[in-house]
């Protein structure tokens, strides 16, 4: 009878793929790594992730915070962990790439030691200013920051960010130099002080800021206008051909067994696939996706390749 119970109630949550393993998955507290500040834009999503996964389990999920390193920390923080699915990267997929191709001594090596159990969404990061400056357009931004020659500055924390920026200042013909910072907040903090010109975050701060009247928000790095922001211009349209997409993820270690993948797996796709969850996300400027584990595998090893070029076109020097 138990086991039946047990049946119909994984199939009641749409959790029919993890059957065979979910009734031993998850056996303690699930630990959710964030590698950014509580409070930062980013961290608010893994917040509300765990929020509306914590009914559909029976145990705590507790959101560790180990910011630092462009997320490096709380990469290998995983890595090194127990693989039974009970801790639980979550972050941009991307930062896999850069950890491996932007670290002098990478603490692993993301093809062979990660895998992605589950994806959550998609987006791209944001070219702002503070609200007070007269700049409304990119070739607004671009013509200031040229008169200020290399006395202009700009910030950025994530990778993906600092990617964006660089791409930016290469392509726009600018000299500006670039400020790195711990988090978002941090970044913004300093661009509404005018210590820098402008900053690269990502859509979950960005638009909040933007709607709390602090900042402006100038270009978007994706090709198309987002469909949870179709009023922002993007970088392209501007003349500044650039297109650079970041995706979140649950990531664990490769050793994972796969039944406990895929019940996590399972978990995400319900909590993703929620309502409240998708207008969540598009209210931040981020689109839900929704992927097994082999499609956000595949995902990883095309960044593990073409992040390079992103480099090198960003002429970035490798880091720590």
């Amino acid at each position: 009878m138990a086991v039946r119970t047990t049946l119909v109630a994984l199939l009641a949550l749409g959790l029919a793929p993890a059957i065979g393993h979910a009734q031993s998955y998850p056996t303690q507290d699930i630990h959710f790594i964030s590698a950014f500040p509580p409070g930062s834009g980013s961290d608010t999503v893994i917040r509300f992730i765990a929020e509306k996964m914590r009914p559909l389990v029976n145990v705590a999920i507790v959101v560790e915070n180990r910011p630092g390193a462009g997320g490096a920390i709380a990469a290998e923080h995983m890595v090194r962990s127990k693989p039974d699915g009970h801790t639980i990267f979550t972050h941009a997929g991307n930062t896999m790439a850069s950890i491996k191709h932007l670290m002098k001594n990478p603490p692993f090596d993301p093809a062979t030691a990660v895998q992605i159990a589950a994806t959550i969404n998609r987006q791209t990061f944001m070219i702002v200013v503070d609200a007070n400056k007269p700049w409304r357009t990119i070739a607004d931004l671009t013509a200031a920051v040229k008169e200020k020659g290399d006395k202009a500055t700009y910030g950025a924390s994530a990778n993906i960010g600092l990617i964006m920026g660089a791409l930016y200042r290469e392509l726009a013909g600018l000299k500006a130099l670039d400020v790195q910072y711990k988090s978002g907040p941090e970044a913004l903090k300093d661009l509404v002080g005018g210590t820098i010109d402008f900053a690269v975050v990502d859509p979950v701060l960005a638009i909040a800021q933007a709607n709390a009247g602090r900042v402006r928000i100038l270009g978007v790095g994706s090709r198309d206008r987002l469909q949870a922001a179709p009023q922002l211009p993007t970088m392209y349209e501007q003349g500044v051909p650039i297109e650079i997409l970041s995706w979140f993820a649950a990531v664990v270690p490769a050793a994972t067994p796969k039944p406990t993948v895929n019940a996590i797996n399972a978990l995400f796709s319900k909590v993703i696939g929620m309502e409240e969850t998708r207008a969540f996300l598009l209210k931040f400027g981020t689109e839900p996706w929704i992927a097994t584990p082999e499609e956000g595998q595949a995902r990883l090893m095309k960044d593990l390749e073409i992040w390079p070029e992103y480099i090198r076109v960003a002429k970035l020097p490798l880091q720590g």
